[in-house]
């Protein structure tokens, strides 16, 4: 056994420790890009079936190979069915990752001093209100269903676009950097949910967990009946009384890769 190891090693060459590396690397990004997701269990019980399949060969146990076989035929299927939501999302990370980020943040960072001061008055006065972060997967297309804004992100703005009987105040809006690119936007909702009390039946927080499942955006959502105000992250919802460590937050989920 060990002879047949050093022979291997021997035979090793520096294309072979390439490949290894990018191998290595292909399955650190997808299990970088699934985390926090459903469907990073889901990758786990996937792993532990092929050791398994491996296991059965290596052992020559012809039953148990060929009832993991067959199993995984229809496994491959299953998976494209129940985490379409999560190929979709990982397959537009891949595309979205560019350089243009780090300038986005910083801009964004500049006027996010208006974003909540704007929040805060929106949740004083039970103003509803539903605000969609871009961070690296483009939210164009659902930009493209409200109406173009394209102005400068400020907190009289943001107020005005969500106040009562305003024409964009139904809907969300998109803000990319500094700038608020569309309002009255429709974000898809998702296809389940476990919401409880208080946010049961809320079609704003539901369309903020359906923006976040489908994309990486960070969705900001003020209650009209109570106040409150939720962070949607990763399909995910978080309420906050805090409103700095909201900020916190949103900011450390921006920054992270």
């Amino acid at each position: 056994m060990i002879a047949q190891a050093l022979t291997i090693i021997r035979q090793i060459t520096v294309l072979d420790v390439v490949d290894i590396l990018i191998v290595a690397f292909m399955l650190y990004y997808v299990l970088l890009l699934i985390r926090d997701t459903k469907a990073y269990p889901a990758a786990i019980g996937l792993a532990i079936i092929g050791v398994l399949y491996l296991l059965t060969n290596w052992g020559r146990l012809a039953v148990s190979n060929r009832i993991i076989r067959f199993f995984v035929q229809y496994l491959i299927i299953a998976v494209i069915v129940l985490f379409q939501a999560e190929i979709r999302r990982f397959l537009n990370e891949i595309g979205s990752r560019t350089f243009r980020r780090p300038f986005a943040l910083r801009s964004f960072q500049e006027k996010i001093g208006d974003l909540f001061q704007a929040i805060d008055f929106l949740s004083q006065k039970k103003i509803g209100a539903l605000i969609a972060i871009e961070k690296e997967i483009p939210l164009s297309s659902y930009a493209d269903r409200g109406a173009e804004t394209d102005a400068v992100l400020s907190k009289n703005l943001l107020v005005s676009i969500f106040f009562p009987h305003s024409p964009l105040h139904d809907g969300a809006v998109i803000i990319k950097g500094d700038k608020i690119v569309a309002a009255a936007c429709l974000l898809p909702l998702p296809a389940a949910h476990k919401l409880r009390s208080p946010f049961q039946t809320r079609t704003r927080h539901l369309a903020a967990i359906g923006l976040s499942q489908e994309t990486d955006a960070a969705v900001i959502v003020v209650s009209e009946e109570s106040g409150t105000v939720s962070l949607a992250i990763k399909g995910q919802l978080e309420r906050y009384d805090d409103k700095d460590a909201m900020e916190k937050r949103l900011l450390a989920y921006l920054r992270d890769r």
